[in-house]
């Protein structure tokens, strides 16, 4: 997952802490490595103004009130705030914002959906149906929910859950200041792939690097690496 950010270094250094990750410098910006079931993060620099809400935001789970208590106070030691969102007082989940005003969810311990997903336990997206399965077909991932146009899907090692709530879909304006990034040693190949699934060729880097989008218009990115 994709970060524009004003200061790479800045947000690269939050997510860093937050997630007990290693937080990387290379030609991009900065890269918060994942694992077989971890999504990696990566913050890339932007000085282009913020035209519309985010798309997506990450849920980090908790194993007691207490954790959550102790998470949420520790995030907001390293620079999160307090974000109004519209939920409601009953609601377990606690909302913040990263430094640079990126939504983000403490997950009450006794939630279901994420329980043994891992720290980071979910992207939670907009996007209809027809996105959740061009990603299941994308990814190689299975579904693991498929309900009244909600989608999930998980690795078959599990792990990160990547969800999408269905319509109604607010309008894009631009491109997404966050976004997906698949990582291949063959980015035109895999670009010929995706669009078989549905995806549309936007642009393409001196670098190799290609940019597409979903089937809800979404820009995400295929790039070269190992």
């Amino acid at each position: 997952m994709t970060f524009d950010a004003r200061d790479p270094a800045l947000l690269g250094r939050f997510w860093s802490r937050v997630l007990d990750r290693p937080a990387l410098r290379d030609d991009h910006g900065v890269l918060l490595p994942g694992s077989a079931t971890q999504v990696g993060l990566r913050m890339v620099p932007s000085d282009e103004e913020r035209t519309s809400p985010n798309r997506m935001h990450l849920h980090l789970t908790s194993t007691s009130q207490e954790d959550q208590a102790a998470t949420v106070a520790r995030l907001l030691t390293l620079g999160a705030a307090h974000l109004d969102v519209g939920q409601r007082p009953e609601d377990g989940h606690v909302v913040l914002a990263d430094p640079e005003g990126n939504a983000l969810c403490v997950i009450e311990a006794d939630n279901r959906w994420l329980a043994g997903c891992g720290f980071l336990g979910e992207v939670a997206c907009e996007g209809t149906r027809d996105v959740g399965l061009f990603w299941r077909d994308a990814l190689r991932w299975p579904l693991v929910w498929d309900e009244d146009g909600e989608t999930a899907v998980q690795a078959p090692s599990g792990g990160t859950k990547v969800a999408w709530g269905g319509p109604p879909v607010a309008p894009l304006h631009g491109r997404p200041r966050q976004r997906f990034e698949l990582v291949t040693n063959d980015p035109a190949g895999e670009a010929e792939r995706l669009t078989s699934l549905g995806a549309r060729v936007l642009r393409s880097a001196p670098d190799g690097a290609m940019a597409l989008t979903d089937p809800d218009g979404a820009e995400f990115a295929v790039v070269l690496g190992d």
